[in-house]
């Protein structure tokens, strides 16, 4: 399991385009959620704040292992998602991966979050507290 924040710098004057950029996807949520299972990613937000009359976007994702890669994606709510990335962000400002301290995780959250092809692990197979700690700690 990959759980990461990432900030990416936008391009002086490029709001109005972010701001398209955000609506269309949350426009197009069901077309969005689609490609999320081919990705294996369980968690995906995007957060914006300005400093200093400067645009950041803060991507924060949970993603299990094998998931293809947005790059490989035929889907077109991808192919457009790619296309605003390359409009707004601004690739001469190298992105920050913050660094995760904690993550705190209920066990039985993490027993959810598996491919769709897969199933989760039922409740009644789950011994305890103490195996929930070690399940937590293994994917962390």
């Amino acid at each position: 399991m990959h759980i990461e924040l990432t900030r990416f710098a936008c391009k002086p004057g490029s709001d109005e385009l972010v701001h398209e950029w955000m609506t269309m996807l949350r426009e197009h949520h069901d077309a969005v959620l689609e490609t999320l299972d081919p990705e294996h990613m369980y968690v995906e937000s995007i957060f914006t704040e300005a400093v200093d009359g400067r645009r950041f976007l803060y991507w924060f994702s949970i993603q299990g292992p094998g998931g293809s890669q947005l790059e490989e994606s035929g889907h077109w709510i991808d192919k457009e998602h790619m296309r605003y990335r390359n409009q707004c962000v601004d690739e001469s400002v190298p992105p920050v991966n913050l660094t995760r301290c904690v993550a705190m995780i209920p066990e039985r959250v993490l027993a959810a979050m598996v491919p769709v092809a897969q199933d989760p692990v039922p409740a009644s197979t789950q011994s305890g507290a103490a195996d929930a700690e070690s399940a937590v700690a293994a994917v962390l």
